[in-house]
């Protein structure tokens, strides 16, 4: 995929609390200010992509595209409208594609409510025995983790600080206040052995990005090569998962796109984990191969995903610290964006290639992306060995 890039990003001016604007609104604000920063007006544009609304949005904005995308499987679904972009790019269906999102997670404006369907798998089999909201179901590949690995709650709460370090340095998190392994464990529970800070926040916004043939960036230097995707599925019940303690659709997905890249994960420099909760981060790094199974609990505590650390992760604060309206794989890939471009609030040093993992449906999706900086595609000449990471 390295004849494509993505050479528009941005998010809606506001996040968190944005009780004035519609999921509509938001998706429209954010598909022009994508715009803005690609230097395009609507008319290059021929191809659009969103969880939902993509059809209202290309009307707002006036966009005629000939090539369209609604794939909606969850929080990893704009990872994977990178992926089909991508390929209807090179397959000549389209040359300019906008990929939208919004939603108004924590205001509720202009979302309807979404009844339980009592005939669908979750509704027959999880619903019934009080598995409904999603920190109810991820609790059990969370416990299952620790009895199997040793995780203690130190260890799942220093997920939450490392993140927390991050989002003190970025002023437009939500939650920035000082965080400690002992705050954490002190904070209520949510549902064990989730404690409050160990739970994606829940946030209005929304954001965009524009995925063009590499020829047709306009400002090379800001424009983000889409090295390598891969999307996958596993099971639609937690309980069906093959393995609770990893995700098989990461694994699949991380293959897939490591193989397109040509690298691995000792290539990478920076990684965005999908984290609606604090073990998600931890499942991800290991399903996706930066770390041996077992290892994650160490690597946090160790620091080794926080500021100086030797594998930045989550640097915008993630899920946990910077916003969440529901699907949040949008603003993973914003950050990785950021970060590969110099232009994030909490910048690291030296990125040249950066992983987006996103989740979906609880573990029954994943999609993953690697993007480099614009300029030699990498070599995986990078000496990052992965048993380095783990003290």
């Amino acid at each position: 995929m390295s004849g494509v890039a993505i050479v528009g990003a941005a998010e809606t001016d506001r996040i968190g609390s944005v009780p004035d604007r519609s999921a509509l609104e938001l998706a429209v604000e954010a598909g022009r200010r994508a715009l803005a920063d690609a230097g395009l007006g609507a008319a290059a544009i021929d191809g659009v992509a969103g969880a939902s609304v993509p059809q209202q949005v290309a009307y707002a904005l006036g966009i005629e595209p000939r090539w369209i995308d609604t794939t909606n499987v969850g929080g990893c679904s704009f990872l994977a409208h990178v992926r089909h972009a991508a390929a209807a790019i090179h397959a000549g269906y389209a040359s300019t594609v906008l990929i939208t999102h919004g939603e108004s997670g924590r205001s509720r404006v202009g979302t309807p409510p979404r009844p339980p369907d009592p005939a669908s798998l979750t509704g027959q089999f999880e619903a019934p025995y009080g598995a409904r909201a999603p920190f109810t179901r991820f609790t059990l590949p969370a416990l299952r983790y620790m009895k199997t690995y040793g995780l203690t709650g130190e260890h799942l709460a220093a997920v939450a600080v490392a993140q927390r370090r991050w989002a003190a340095r970025n002023p437009r998190a939500m939650r920035r206040e000082p965080l400690t392994v002992a705050g954490v464990l002190a904070s209520p529970l949510v549902a064990y052995p989730f404690h409050r800070p160990e739970c994606c926040l829940v946030t209005d916004g929304g954001g965009a990005l524009v995925v063009s043939a590499a020829e047709r960036a306009g400002d090379a230097a800001r424009a983000v090569r889409v090295l390598g995707t891969g999307e996958s599925l596993e099971a639609p019940l937690v309980a069906g998962m093959a393995d609770f303690t990893s995700s098989a659709a990461a694994r699949r997905a991380a293959a897939d796109a490591f193989g397109e890249a040509g690298l691995t994960p000792a290539d990478v420099d920076h990684v965005m984990c999908y984290d609606a909760f604090a073990h998600l981060p931890m499942v991800g790094l290991e399903s996706m191969g930066f770390l041996e199974p077992g290892a994650a609990g160490g690597f946090y505590a160790g620091g080794c995903a926080s500021p100086g650390g030797t594998l930045p992760v989550n640097t915008n604060g993630g899920g946990l610290s910077y916003t969440h309206t529901g699907m949040y794989g949008m603003f993973a890939i914003q950050e990785a964006v950021r970060q590969l471009r110099g232009e994030a609030a909490a910048q690291v040093p030296g990125v040249e290639v950066s992983t987006v993992l996103g989740f979906g449906g609880m573990f029954a999706a994943a999609a993953v992306l690697v993007l480099a900086r614009w300029g030699e595609r990498p070599s995986g000449s990078l000496d990052r060995a992965t048993a380095a990471r783990v003290p």
